[in-house]
């Protein structure tokens, strides 16, 4: 009787270890899943240079509704809302297609091994590497959901364009991350664009956050009637590589959101970590690269939970 306990103490601690997530997961079960996807997501980004911004926020949007188990991927069914239709997604999340080219990649190389929302997160480390960003250890094991979270991406768990600090912070707070996790991860908007609406009202309020020329050069795309859908970058200077330079236009007051702009000029302890990261590039990078990590373990599926999708747009 006492070995049979024995047995099944250490089961339960193998059982334990195995559902852990870490970046040796698939040394022995598909030892080529991680060069596979790199490769894959490579040569998305060398096709069009925006889409590493896309899929860096397609995994933020994942991991923040509930978790990150690619539940963001899955398409509509008539049981089912999808998160893609949600107000913070619909035709503004991207890279849907990308993940699943990857997802096909990986399938013929180890069918039935590799999930979706593990995919996502790798992409988006191989994404911000391409351009300039830093590399760092993805750790790998999540299995994905079988359902989606419409109402949860709707209620608050994705930030708004017009989010103030304390909202962000709380936001942040709920998910186990912490202001200066905060800070790091939004300077991932030193990629990408935002469509004029998103950033209209900033333009034309007549507020004091916001620099008059920064402000005059943006409402030349961005007319007071108009104009919703035209794009403009994130970071005007270099809007297509991966560096600090986002920290030093908050601090111009030449951020394009005011959900960017709050973290820096109202005397809160965030604007000490923008001038930190506007000074010291290596700080920003090492710290961003910790927060992605963090922000990988939210919630995730392992073990026998959820299921690892055949493709990535429904459920098997």
């Amino acid at each position: 009787m006492a070995i049979f306990k024995i047995i099944v103490l250490l089961l339960s601690l193998f059982c334990f270890c195995q559902a852990q997530l870490s970046p040796t997961f698939y040394d022995q079960s598909c030892p080529n899943a991680l060069s596979t996807i790199r490769s894959s997501i490579r040569t998305a980004i060398s096709r069009e240079r925006r889409m590493a911004a896309s899929l860096i926020r397609l995994h933020f949007h994942d991991c923040f509704v509930n978790g990150c188990d690619a539940s963001v991927m899955l398409v509509a069914t008539p049981t089912m809302e999808s998160e893609r239709d949600s107000v913070a997604n619909f035709q503004s999340a991207r890279g849907f297609e990308v993940i699943d080219q990857a997802k096909s990649a990986v399938e013929s190389v180890c069918p039935g091994v590799v999930s979706c929302a593990d995919i996502i997160a790798v992409a988006a480390r191989d994404a911000s590497e391409y351009v300039g960003g830093p590399r760092y250890a993805v750790k790998v094991g999540r299995r994905d959901s079988t359902t989606t979270f419409r109402a949860i991406a709707d209620s608050g768990d994705l930030p708004s364009f017009r989010a103030s600090l304390d909202d962000l912070s709380d936001l942040f707070l709920r998910k186990g991350l912490n202001t200066r996790d905060l800070v790091a991860l939004s300077g991932a908007h030193t990629l990408g664009q935002a469509t004029c609406v998103t950033f209209k009202e900033r333009l034309y309020d007549n507020s004091s956050d916001i620099d008059a020329g920064f402000s005059s050069t943006r409402k030349r795309r961005c007319p007071v009637n108009g104009g919703d859908t035209n794009l403009a970058p994130l970071d005007q200077v270099t809007p297509n590589s991966f560096d600090n330079n986002y920290y030093r236009n908050l601090m111009q007051k030449k951020g394009l959101l005011a959900s960017d702009q709050v973290l820096f000029g109202s005397g809160a302890s965030t604007d000490s970590i923008v001038s930190e990261y506007s000074r010291n590039p290596s700080r920003f990078a090492s710290d961003y690269a910790a927060a992605m990590i963090k922000m990988g373990d939210i919630q995730t599926l392992t073990g026998s939970a959820g299921q690892i999708r055949r493709i990535c747009t429904a459920v098997n």
